[in-house]
């Protein structure tokens, strides 16, 4: 389980990437993009082990891809149900609804009218379908452009399989891989030699995509906000671990071609 109130907080992190801003991520244009004369462009495809995880870690960089001619398709691994085992407040059923209905609006809000593709693994249990979800992908990755997904050691066991599964499943299929940090902002610090920061690429987000990032943001009240007041239906992502998303840039990891 991951604590996120013994985490490291936002102010530290603006300070260290202030002072030692990664590269900026160059991404090619839409006129690169194409396929034959008159055929549909390639997609940019985003792997998210649960309904929200696109939209922290890169709803910025999908929109500014959107922006640069890429169509943008969306995989929910799972469908985000056990967020609050606990819950008198809520059934798992009612609340895979919810998410997927959360997702959906704050996918709107950044102008992403896209394919979602909705996998229905079982939430909390990813790793022990890895094979399996790595075979559901290949037809969704298959012609991508891009792919993006949660960086394999994210410190999250559903962020981590995604991760692997969607790498092995973009390295057979010859597509560029670029992964993305959710959790790793929070039990990581600057300098954290776990991390590869020599890989990192920053993406700066201009001031109308971060306020459409953060209004994003706010539909996922079922994993910001209380379901109520039973400590079970708590706030699963609290305000410090959202600090870290409303930055005016967001950070990839892409993969050698």
């Amino acid at each position: 389980m991951i604590d996120v109130d013994a985490g490291t907080p936002e102010a530290r992190w603006s300070a260290s990437l202030d002072a030692h801003a990664p590269p900026d991520m160059v991404w090619p244009g839409a006129h690169d993009l194409a396929g034959l004369a008159g055929g549909p462009r390639a997609a940019v495809v985003v792997v998210a082990p649960h309904p929200d995880d696109e939209v922290l870690g890169v709803g910025g960089t999908l929109r500014v891809l959107n922006d640069l001619g890429w169509p943008v398709r969306v995989v929910a691994v799972t469908d985000g149900e056990a967020s609050h085992p606990g819950s008198q407040a809520i059934t798992p059923t009612a609340l895979a609804a919810v998410r997927a209905q959360e997702s959906e609006r704050a996918l709107a809000q950044l102008g992403l009218h896209c394919l979602v593709d909705r996998l229905g693994l079982p939430d909390g249990q990813i790793e022990r379908h890895e094979d399996e979800l790595a075979g559901k992908l290949d037809p969704l990755l298959d012609g991508a452009g891009l792919v993006l997904t949660t960086w394999r050691h994210d410190g999250h066991p559903d962020h981590e399989a995604s991760g692997r599964a969607t790498a092995a499943a973009a390295a057979e299929l010859g597509v560029p891989l670029a992964e993305y940090l959710v959790w790793t902002w929070n039990w990581a610090a600057p300098g954290d030699a776990r991390v590869p920061w020599d890989r990192a690429r920053r993406v700066p987000l201009s001031p109308p995509v971060r306020r459409t990032k953060q209004q994003a943001v706010a539909e996922f009240r079922s994993q910001i906000t209380a379901l109520g007041p039973d400590p079970a239906d708590g706030p699963v992502v609290p305000a410090s671990e959202l600090a870290h998303h409303r930055r005016a840039f967001e950070v990839v990891l892409p993969w050698p071609s």
